[in-house]
């Protein structure tokens, strides 16, 4: 008779061995692991903050969040960070440059595509802004200087208004998964 062993414990992280930390004054930046779902989860059950990114997800969809996000890392040698406060050690979010392919265009798809999901609790604290530009500033300093994309649904003012302060500005409609975004581009100084 075999004695069952335990499955791996989410408590257990585990890290590329080139795995790049950033810390600003404020926030630790740090590739996503699988402790990070329980602290994600109230950040995406909130219908009204998750209504610009296509609606609440569930515990499975974040999972499989967090396992792209880490996949990305492995594929790219880039991706999404999780955010924590570097004072307490709380999950603030994610923020990053990625590969979706999302079928927008050569104008859009191979570009180094900007993404920030910043908690609820954590709006009008600057978090986002200062995460994103050290996220931006390391993929600078690591691939070279690069035209940055992003989209954004036109009704998403926060993150219309952290686009601008970033440097993103719209160059043209279009749809992704049926629902009208706006695409900005950051241009090289």
């Amino acid at each position: 008779m075999h004695e069952l062993q335990q499955p791996p414990s989410l408590d257990r992280d585990f890290a590329l061995p080139s795995e790049p930390v950033i810390e600003t004054a404020r926030l630790r930046l740090r590739q996503h692991c699988p402790s990070d779902l329980e602290p994600r989860l109230p950040i995406t059950d909130d219908p009204e903050f998750m209504r610009f990114v296509g609606g609440v997800y569930d515990r499975q969809e974040n999972w499989s969040r967090i396992l792209r996000y880490i996949g990305h890392w492995v594929a790219f040698g880039y991706g999404l960070f999780a955010v924590e406060e570097r004072a307490t050690g709380r999950y603030v979010g994610n923020v990053g440059l990625a590969r979706f392919e999302r079928g927008l265009g050569e104008d859009f798809d191979p570009f180094p595509e900007a993404a920030w999901m910043i908690a609820e609790w954590a709006t009008g604290m600057g978090y986002g802004s200062e995460a994103m530009i050290a996220a931006m500033d390391w993929h600078e300093r690591t691939f070279g200087q690069s035209r940055f994309v992003c989209i954004i649904d036109p009704a998403n003012e926060a993150s219309l208004r952290l686009a601008a302060k970033l440097g993103f500005r719209p160059y043209r409609e279009g749809l992704n998964r049926g629902h009208p975004v706006l695409l900005h581009e950051r241009l090289l100084d």
